[in-house]
């Protein structure tokens, strides 16, 4: 089968998930800037051990061979590692994206020594600086540190996953430099205005010129390097990128958030893109094969306001996350439109008016009461 009519097969959504996301907590112990759930406090609605164990049934049921573990900090969940090794005992392999914070070197040799696991860590710059300035103080040091770890205990080939902004555009060389020195895999993804990220966005996105640099720099790096096809738009500059030229969204990804409600795609924590509860009547798999959200998402697409853009088989109109958070229609151009078709769309969205993530588990900013000094 070609790529092209895989690409086709999977717009009308698959039997089961190819890559389901599952956010096991939004407690964190970081706070960044561009967070695309908002995590930082635990909800009390979280599904418990027993209920996490129902929903593994349910994946391994519908084949599905691995998911996405993420958080909040899933590793603050005292049953992180029971979680993940019912799921490996049910041969559903994990991958599970941490800030290392708790990747000890105890906890280094355990992880190396499970089958089926992969490790994501992130860091946002190749300096304390760059990193710090987004992922919080200390932050850079420590996923340094679990790295270090991680390459002391043998664990193999693990990933280092980076949110390309403004900021580091330039430092993408650098990136696969540390991958490289740890054997390691570089995984660089788009950010997105999702949860803390919506009001970052602005400040923090590549610009267009930026956008090319990035584009130049995948179509020279890209075997090598994962990216989660989130680059898809920048196909309308010309040679496409490796990886599915599509939006998966309620396709063949999906999310689990921590309280069990599915979303259509990680990045769309919104009322508008829920499609369920893994607590309803039948489950995950009577969401991911009956809900209406889901079955309208796998009906054939219109071109919308891009009919007649020439590059738009090339992009596929780009992010629907990224359009619903910046306020532009689901139809229309994506904002970071590399032929700029989105520039004056933007500047009509009235301020105040982009719909916002479904809910906000940030910590509270702490003020600081002490008097000021005396002068």
């Amino acid at each position: 089968m070609s790529a092209e009519s895989l690409v086709s097969q999977m717009k009308f959504g698959l039997d089961a998930p190819i890559c389901l996301t599952w956010e096991l907590t939004y407690a964190c112990n970081l706070q960044c800037i561009h967070c695309l759930s908002s995590s930082g406090q635990r909800d009390s609605r979280e599904l418990s051990t027993a209920e996490a164990k129902r929903v593994l049934d349910e994946l391994r049921d519908l084949q599905v061979f691995y998911i996405n573990i993420g958080g909040g900090e899933p590793m603050i969940r005292r049953d992180f590692f029971e979680i993940v090794e019912y799921s490996i005992a049910n041969q559903i392999g994990v991958k599970f994206s941490t800030n290392g914070a708790f990747i000890d070197r105890p906890k280094s040799q355990q992880l190396a020594s499970m089958d089926y696991l992969d490790i994501q860590l992130s860091i946002d710059g190749v300096d304390a600086a760059t990193n710090d300035a987004v992922r919080g103080e200390g932050s850079y040091a420590m996923a340094r540190r679990a790295m270090d770890n991680l390459a002391e205990a043998g664990f193999g080939p693990f990933k280092i996953s980076v949110v390309v902004t403004r900021h580091n555009v330039d430092q993408l060389d650098g990136f696969k430099a540390i991958a490289d020195s740890y054997g390691a895999q570089l995984r660089v993804t788009r950010l997105r205005p999702s949860g803390r990220g919506a009001d970052s966005w602005h400040d923090l996105h590549p610009t267009n010129a930026q956008q090319m640099q990035i584009y130049q720099w995948l179509l020279a790096n890209g075997e090598n390097v994962l990216t989660g096809d989130s680059f898809f738009h920048l196909n309308a500059l010309g040679a496409p990128l490796p990886g599915l030229n599509m939006c998966g969204a309620g396709r063949v990804v999906c999310l689990i958030d921590p309280i069990g409600d599915v979303y259509a795609c990680p990045f769309v924590i919104h009322d508008q893109f829920k499609a369920g509860s893994v607590r309803d009547e039948g489950g995950f798999a009577k969401v991911w094969k009956q809900s209406e959200l889901f079955l309208s998402l796998r009906e054939p697409e219109s071109a919308g306001a891009c009919s007649s853009c020439g590059s738009y088989d090339a992009c596929q109109g780009g992010c629907m996350a990224a359009k619903f958070f910046t306020g532009l229609p689901l139809d229309g151009p994506d904002p970071e439109c590399v032929i700029g078709n989105a520039e004056s769309q933007l500047l009509k969205v009235p301020a105040g008016i982009a719909p916002k993530p479904a809910m906000d588990h940030s910590k509270p900013v702490t003020i600081s009461r002490r008097k000021p000094a005396s002068v």
